[in-house]
């Protein structure tokens, strides 16, 4: 009976790579499937008639997989593991007493395992000594070192007047470095580390949430404070050595079913010499709300700056156009800047034509006074818009955080683009010319200074999604006041914040072409010298739990257009890699700006994109319910957007998915490449494979030579060293830990890591509501 079963299962087996195989076959794939459907066929057959020939047979099929696997593969584990996961255990019980006894009356005994079993013997031996060395081997990692930490780091960045122990904007200080100058933690010690204290918010999400309901906050610290805002837009101030709670304001943000998103990254801090209004006030903080207010706090009380526009808000939907409750706010900190506060907003993801716009307004700090306006459908009129105007409307948004340079009095702003994100046909000039781009702002007047656009005519919703990090750099010219901007393709641009000219190379390369119907596709696409750009993906880097998943995205990819990256959108549904996830995304890179250094985390998941054409403007195509997220409304396509997944769920690339890189601003080159994370909260079974997954959420650097990430799809805060990468030591996180840690000294001198865990709902990682302090043993 064992026989009987084996032999059909091979059967069931080579049926459906034959299947599969001939659809890979027609799709002018590989011929690979159809060949092992052959064997595997030819076994089960020899199997039902008990012939000894079938352990010959499959010994072929183990040898033919292992070469082919090999050759399109090398020694890569987790590329070779899918393609032996079936192969090599079937070889194996084909060695059983319960088989290879019982496939002729005269083999019983030892002689079972002599003659035509020994080349099977030989294939399985293969496998696993294949398998042994696969493991022990890493194919992926780029081990290298960058110069280590100076003795005596600086205590400040250029132009820092931030406390070398305080956090005083989202980046600490408004260059975006995410760099602290403190050194008490070091690769020697920080494995040390223990938890302080544990904060609970209690802000948890509601039934009426959006699906993108997160935990990104970034805290503050200011004197003795911590500032945090949670998705609901609660503002705590907690202790900052003890994380009790000293008061809580709660802005009664009604809910809606409008908002694609849900979350508050971080707030934004002023301190006036002389406040208007007595000494309430004089510190004081900003948040943006989910329903469009920008809201003025006194830091020490929580009560609101009553002064402050109309009683302590500013309503962010003035003089916009297309008014529609939940399509505009601001889940970014604004800037606080040369007596100005600087917001800009984003809009729901191609739900129409006409959408709010992505304006950029200044704001006396003090007043709230609107000081000027920077409309990208507009940009020569930066004087404040009168009553009764709107803004241009669906122009580029920024969405992300923005920096400031107050020596050069520039305000540098990332910005997406114009919905929809999938199709350009009717976009203005001033639209080809914003989108996806980085633009410098005068600080006083709004005035355009310089434009950077990191992709043509973007098709790919390839908003620039990060704050640019700006740092000095030592170049053969002499020093260069430079801003690196990474990006969601890959690149990582160095350019210099005077004029936007760049200071790493940047090239124009050929990009496909063939755009939907009324689109067009730009003919050239920017590169950086210092980029992360995936390789072209091949038939051999399609990926599975085993050959059979495998086959299914063989299939999927085959039947994709793909040209790599910029392949046009398309109604044939195309492959984007890396997809609008983003190589990089809004936690952006941390810059040390002593040792010129950039730490970053590279991520890559590929994405489809299908058009689909519109009949009229009412009906839904990919949406089932408000706010109708990609239907483009007024556009000829609706777009399906998913990722690029087998059957079972799993990423049809093989890991790692997820890195983290250390490179020289002063070269673009590379030091170091590891893949970073574990599938233990994302696997049906908790195990710690170390295979590399994403992370969202930014790394943050200090001067005694640690970084520290709590963002990948496991629930870790990690430390490493920054010179050569190594993890040094991670920590349980009670949730996902989709935010960037910060870090700042204590009253007692002792350097705080705090990190927020409250989970990310569209990457699906686990909720919570936690502030978490870590520092060394007393």
């Amino acid at each position: 009976m064992a026989v009987v079963i084996t032999a059909i299962v091979y059967i069931i087996l080579g049926l459906a790579l034959a299947v599969g195989g001939w659809k890979v076959i027609s799709l002018d794939g590989t011929w690979y499937f159809a060949v092992m459907a052959a064997g595997f066929l030819l076994t089960g057959i020899l199997l039902l008639a008990r012939r000894r020939a079938a352990l010959w047979v499959y010994a072929l099929v183990m040898l033919g997989a292992l070469g082919w696997a090999i050759y399109e593969v090398r020694f890569d584990w987790w590329q070779l593991a899918p393609r032996g996961s079936i192969i090599a255990p079937l070889g194996l019980w084909l060695l059983t007493p319960w088989i290879a006894q019982r496939l002729s009356w005269q083999h019983f005994g030892a002689r079972a395992w002599g003659g035509s079993a020994i080349p099977l013997m030989a294939a399985v031996l293969l496998w696993g000594a294949t398998a042994v060395h696969a493991i022990t081997t890493d194919s992926n990692d780029i081990k290298g070192m960058l110069p280590p930490p100076l003795a005596t780091a600086p205590l400040t960045e250029s132009a820092d007047e931030v406390p070398e122990g305080e956090w005083h904007a989202y980046g600490r200080t408004q260059h975006g470095t995410r760099y602290s100058p403190l050194t008490q933690l070091t690769p020697s010690n920080v494995d040390r580390l223990e938890k302080v204290w544990h904060y609970q918010t209690g802000d948890l999400r509601r039934p009426s949430d959006p699906n993108e309901t997160t935990y990104e906050v970034t805290p503050l610290k200011i004197d003795d404070s911590l500032y945090i805002c949670t998705p609901h837009n609660f503002v705590i101030a907690l202790d900052a050595d003890t994380g009790e709670e000293r008061w809580r304001f709660d802005p009664n943000v009604p809910d809606s079913a409008n908002r694609q998103h849900l979350t508050c990254r971080g707030l934004s801090y002023h301190v006036s010499e002389s406040p208007a209004e007595g000494q309430a006030c004089q510190q004081r903080l900003f948040m943006p709300t989910a329903d469009a207010r920008l809201i003025a706090l006194d830091a020490k009380t929580g009560k609101v700056c009553p002064a402050f526009g109309d009683n302590g808000a500013v309503n962010l939907w003035a003089n916009m156009p297309n008014v529609q409750e939940g399509f505009y706010y601001s889940t970014s900190p604004p800037v606080v800047a040369n007596g100005l506060v600087i917001v800009g907003g984003a809009v729901n993801d191609n739900v129409s034509t006409t959408e709010p716009s992505g304006v950029i307004r200044a704001y006396d700090v003090i007043t709230g006074a609107l000081k000027w306006n920077w409309d990208p459908g507009n940009p020569e009129q930066t004087e404040p818009i009168g009553d009764g105007e709107t803004y241009s409307e669906s122009t580029p948004n920024s969405w992300s955080i923005s920096s400031a340079d107050e020596a050069l009095g520039l305000v540098y702003v990332p910005l997406g683009n114009e919905v929809p994100d999938q199709w350009g046909g009717n976009r203005g000039e001033n639209t080809e010319r914003f989108s996806s781009s980085i633009v410098a702002l005068d600080l006083d007047t709004g005035e355009l200074r310089w434009v950077f656009q990191t992709v043509h005519h973007d098709l790919w919703d390839m908003d620039v999604p990060a704050q640019p990090s700006l740092v000095d750099i030592d170049t053969e010219n002499g020093p260069v006041p430079a801003l690196v901007a990474p990006t969601k393709q890959g690149d990582i641009y160095v350019l210099d914040r005077r004029n936007g000219k760049p200071v790493l190379p940047v090239r124009e390369v050929p990009a496909p072409q063939g755009a939907a119907e009324g689109d067009w596709a730009a003919p050239t696409q920017p590169v950086s010298a210092l980029s992360y750009e995936p390789p072209m993906l091949q038939g051999k880097d399609m990926w599975g739990a085993t050959f059979i998943d495998q086959m299914m995205c063989h299939i999927q990819f085959h039947s994709l257009r793909y040209e790599g990256r910029y392949t046009p959108p398309s109604t044939q549904g195309t492959l984007v890699h890396p997809g609008n996830f983003g190589v990089f995304n809004w936690g952006g890179v941390a810059v040390d700006p002593v040792r010129q250094m950039v730490f970053s985390t590279p991520a890559y998941l590929p994405f489809t994109s299908t058009l689909i054409p519109r009949e009229d403007d009412q009906q839904t195509y990919v949406s089932d319910s408000e706010p109708h997220l990609n239907e483009n409304f007024g556009a000829p396509f609706a777009v399906e957007l998913k990722p690029f997944v087998s059957p079972i769920g799993l990423p049809c690339i093989a890991p790692p998915w997820g890195y983290v890189a250390g490179a020289d601003l002063r070269t673009g080159k590379t030091h170091w490449m590891r893949k970073n994370g574990t599938v233990r909260d994302r696997a049906p079974v908790p195990l710690p494979f170390k295979v590399g997954v994403p992370s969202l959420g930014g790394p943050m650097l200090t001067g005694g030579g640690v970084a520290f990430l709590s963002g990948t799809l496991d629930y870790y805060l990690r430390a490493y060293d920054t010179t050569t990468g190594k993890q040094l030591g991670k920590w349980r996180l009670p949730a996902g830990g989709q935010a960037t840690p910060m870090t700042y000294l204590s009253r007692t001198g002792r350097q705080m890591v705090v990190v927020v865990a409250g989970g990310h709902g569209s990457l699906g990682t686990k909720a919570g509501d936690s502030v978490i302090a870590y520092a060394l043993p007393q």
